[in-house]
C-alpha cells in the first residue's frame, strides 16, 4: 500500500504545483495585458490568454463573491494560491502519510 500512497502523492503534489504555476502565469499575463506591454490582437498570445482565463475563472468565482475587491485590487487570486498552498501543505501530505501507514 505504500509505493501506491506514495504514487498518489506524487501525482496529486504535481499537479497543485501544476496549478500554482498556472495560477502565477494567469496572474502575470492579465497585468501585461492590463498595461498593454502584450497585444490582444497577436492571435496567439489571445488563444494563451482567453485559454488560462477559461481555466482559472471557474475556480476564482466562488472565492470573489466572498472577498470583494479592495481599492481596484482583486485579492481572489492571492486567496486561492494560500488555499492550494495550505492543502499541499497541510492536508494532502499528512493524508498520504497516514495512509501509507495503513499498509
Amino acid at each position: 500500500m505504500a509505493p501506491i500512497a506514495g504514487f498518489l502523492y506524487f501525482i496529486v503534489d504535481g499537479l497543485l504545483g501544476l496549478l500554482i504555476i498556472v495560477l502565477i502565469v494567469s496572474a502575470i499575463l492579465s497585468w501585461l495585458v492590463a498595461f498593454d506591454v502584450v497585444n490582444l490582437r497577436n492571435s496567439t498570445m489571445r488563444q494563451i490568454y482567453y485559454g488560462l482565463e477559461r481555466f482559472v475563472e471557474p475556480m476564482l468565482r466562488p472565492i470573489r463573491r466572498f472577498v470583494p475587491p479592495l481599492g481596484g485590487v482583486d485579492l481572489s487570486f492571492l486567496v486561492l494560491f494560500l488555499i492550494i498552498q495550505g492543502a499541499r501543505s497541510y492536508l494532502i501530505a499528512p493524508l498520504f502519510a497516514s495512509l501509507a501507514s495503513l499498509g
